[in-house]
């Protein structure tokens, strides 16, 4: 229990201290919005890795320098816990605006700073908005923003973290229409953190696998047709060969 009140702590404390640095990173966006974007990037990856630390997560990263450098990106990944987006977040080489469910906008400083961050907020009971924040995020894209998404629309609750929901085929819509190359990520073993034994944060090894970026236009006409599938397919292969790995 101490590691969870020290993370609640810490959050809070940054939250609260976040207020003055809203209007200091607010000013320096109307003169220069790119380093407006950086910065508040970086603070929130710094508060992310502090959560890391407490937590005590024992992480392992393979492929990374698989990630393209000179483009957006559509980042697709598994999701078993909270713990998926601060681990991945840490790590993001450039601005990246995660589909959050649209609740968190009732989340008072945190929803302020999703928003500096670009992220987009989905109300899953309606098409129509959904369709909208399709659009967004392909817009986004085109303006050189990546997009991070787990589209199984929730977090995974089954027994085996290989028993994954199916794939919105919706979500990969913001690759194909804007033309971005798709990076697979494979989360192993992160519900050990937290959700396998709620309410304590316990140490735990965790492996985030970044796969071989792909480009929809230049798979066969039938994995395009069914691109959330084959992507799943990707991530479950990984999912399959880092069972395990990292673990004393």
């Amino acid at each position: 229990m101490i590691r969870i009140a020290l993370i609640a702590i810490f959050l809070v404390l940054f939250l609260t201290l976040s207020i003055p640095v809203f209007l200091i990173e607010w000013i320096i966006g109307k003169f220069n919005p790119s380093l407006r974007d950086i910065s508040s990037l970086r603070i929130v990856q710094r508060a992310f890795r502090v959560v890391i630390l407490i937590s005590g997560v024992r992480l392992k990263v393979i492929g990374e320098e698989r990630i393209p450098r000179d483009t957006a990106v559509l980042y697709i990944g598994n999701h078993r816990s909270y713990f998926d987006i601060v681990l991945t977040y840490a790590r993001c080489p450039g601005l990246t605006g995660y589909v959050a469910k649209k609740e968190m906008l009732k989340i008072p400083l945190l929803s302020r700073w999703m928003k500096f961050l670009y992220c987009l907020f989905l109300d899953r009971s309606d098409i129509r908005e959904g369709l909208k924040t399709i659009l967004a995020a392909i817009d986004q894209i085109k303006r050189g923003i990546s997009v991070m998404i787990f589209p199984e629309g929730t977090r995974g609750e089954a027994a085996s973290e290989l028993e994954m929901l199916p794939f919105h085929e919706g979500s990969f819509k913001i690759a194909v229409k804007s033309g971005c190359p798709i990076v697979p990520v494979a989360i192993s073993n992160s519900s050990a953190l937290f959700e396998d034994h709620l309410p304590r944060v316990t140490p735990a090894p965790v492996v985030i696998e970044y796969g071989e970026p792909i480009y929809p236009g230049e798979l066969p006409r039938e994995q395009q047709k069914f691109l959330g599938r084959y992507v799943r397919d990707v991530i479950l292969e990984m999912l399959k060969k880092n069972q395990g790995s990292g673990e004393a």
